[in-house]
This record gives structure tokens, sequence and C-alpha cells, in this order.
């Protein structure tokens, strides 16, 4: 029991012993580290600032130089090429092309005032074949127009002859009559055939015959008038009529 608690105590001081010894070799570590940094702090600043580099200055400017004018180079003369001397068959190829020139201008210009003349010639025909077309056209409207007055004229003289034999297929001729005596009337005639008016212009010296013509005048409407369409009732708006007893 005795040689346990010995060993015990032994132990446990055996173990203090080497921590305290180990304390004591941290603490001098840490005291010469410290010594030792103290010592080399100094010449290693000094190193640092030593090794830094001087502060640049900046070089003066160089002095500005005026350029020197360059000298103008003069224009070396040209050295004139001599004529080369003129053959006789040069001159007669530039006489043939002037001539081959001269004649080719000549043929177009005989060839322009060919066509030119051709041209006019042309305009001419053309001119003379319109003018004559213009002239037979005219002649063609004249003559229609002259066949369309013929026709109406003679539709006039028919309708007119109409109603002179319808005014003559009244008259009651009087007996006694000398002669071949003439009357003449104007008269005015309304659309439709009936006469508004009869006015006496030239009597014919025998009144009873002159009265009997008259009267048939009066009896004959309605009278033969031509048809609308044909624009000839203006014809008859007023007519003057001759009449004899020996027609």
């Amino acid at each position: 029991m005795t040689a346990s608690v010995y060993e015990t105590l032994n132990a446990k001081a055996i173990s203090g012993a080497a921590a305290l010894v180990m304390h004591i070799l941290f603490f001098a570590l840490l005291v010469v580290g410290v010594a030792w940094q103290k010592r080399e702090a100094p010449p290693m600043v000094a190193e640092l600032w030593s090794n830094l580099p001087a502060p640049k200055t900046e070089p003066p400017p160089p002095p500005q130089v005026e350029p020197k004018p360059v000298p103008k180079a003069e224009p070396k003369p040209v050295p004139k090429a001599e004529p080369k001397p003129i053959l006789k068959a040069d001159i007669a190829l530039r006489e043939k092309k002037e001539k081959e020139l001269k004649a080719k201008e000549l043929a177009e210009k005989k060839k322009r005032e060919e066509q030119a003349q051709l041209e006019k010639l042309k305009a001419q025909q053309e001119r003379e074949r319109k003018e004559q077309l213009a002239r037979e056209q005219d002649e063609a409207l004249k003559k229609i127009a002259q066949s369309k007055a013929a026709e109406q004229a003679r539709l006039v003289d028919q309708y007119k002859r109409l109603i002179a034999d319808r005014i003559r297929s009244k008259i009651n001729e009087p007996p006694g009559l000398k002669g071949n005596p003439e009357v003449e009337f104007d008269i005015i005639v309304i659309p439709g055939g009936d006469v508004l008016e009869v006015k006496q212009r030239r009597a014919s010296g025998q009144e009873r015959w002159d009265s009997a013509v008259e009267r048939a005048i009066r009896n004959a409407p309605p009278l033969p008038l031509p048809p609308a369409e044909t624009g000839l009732l203006r014809e008859f708006r007023e007519l003057n009529l001759r009449f004899r007893p020996k027609e």
C-alpha cells in the first residue's frame, strides 16, 4: 500500500517537472526570438530604403532648329528630238488617206442630201394626197348636199302639185269665162293641212273666176303635206299658188 502511493507521487512529480521544463524552454525561446527581432529590424529597414529607385527627372526639351530652305532644283532642259526625215512614201500615204477621207465625207454629204430630198418628196406627196382626199370629200359632200337639195325640191314640187290638184278638184268653174284668166293667191297653212289664211295677191280680171278659186281653197283642207321626218313642212308654211281654168 505504501509502495503504490509512493510510485504515484513519484510519477506526478516527474510529470510536473517535465511540464515545468517545457514551459521554461518555451519562455526562453520566446525571449530569444523577441531579442533577435529587435537586433535585426533596423538593418532591414535601412536596406529597403537604400534599394528604392531614385526619382526620375524630365530632360529639358531640345532647342528648336529652323529647317534650312531646300534649294529648288532647276529643271533640266529636255533635249529636242530631231525631226525625222519625211519620206516620199509617207507623203503619198498621207495624201491617199486625205483623199479617201474627203471622198468619204462627200459621199456621206451626198447621201444626206438625197435622203433629205426623198423625205421632202414624200412629205409633198403626202400633203398632195391629203389635199386630194379633202377635195374629194368636199366634192362628195357637195354632191350629197346637191342630191338632197334636189330631192327636197322634187318633193316640194310634188306636194305643191298635189295641193294645187286638190284645190282644182274643188273649183266650180263659172260659165262664160273669156280666155284663160290667171289668179294668184298667198295661202298660210298650219300643220295638219288646214288653211289658216287666204289672201289674193293678183286678180285675174274676172271676178267670178277669182271667187270660185278662193272658195275652192277654203274647201280643200286638209291639204296633202309631206311627212314631218322629211323636214319640209317649213316649205309649206306659206304657199304662193296660181290658177288658170285651162290647165
